[in-house]
């Protein structure tokens, strides 16, 4: 699978999860499917990162690249955030408990080894 088509994937995702946040029922006492802390300006991240990882999707695999590296670097800044703040507001604007902390880890991970190890895919031949 390309990067191309994985940040296909991941905006889908995160498009989904921001969309979601909004709905009552998916959304019980402020936490995601019952578990993630969620309040508006998490939804809109969801929302805005999503729309950034289809852009750069649909753009090429060089921007998909680009984009893990930074999400990947963000996310464990904010992982890391989570851990120092624990249950409460990031930055005062951000809802956060333990399971975002630990979401935001494997995010951060796994964005870190798209953007940085991940070898490109192999050209077919003509």
């Amino acid at each position: 699978m390309t990067l191309k088509k994985i940040a296909i994937v991941f905006g889908i995702v995160f498009v989904a999860a921001g969309l979601l946040g909004f709905l009552p029922a998916a959304n019980p006492g402020g936490k995601l499917l019952g578990l993630f802390a969620v309040n508006t300006m998490h939804n809109l991240i969801h929302l805005a990162t999503g729309i950034v990882a289809l852009v750069v999707g649909f753009a090429s695999d060089k921007a998909s690249r680009i984009f893990f590296q930074v999400f990947g670097i963000v996310y464990a800044l904010v992982a890391a955030l989570g851990f120092v703040t624990g249950d409460g507001m990031l930055l005062g604007m951000v809802s956060n408990n333990a399971a975002d902390t630990w979401l935001h880890v494997v995010i951060a991970l796994v964005s870190l080894y798209l953007g940085f190890m991940m070898k490109p895919a192999a050209a077919v031949p003509a």
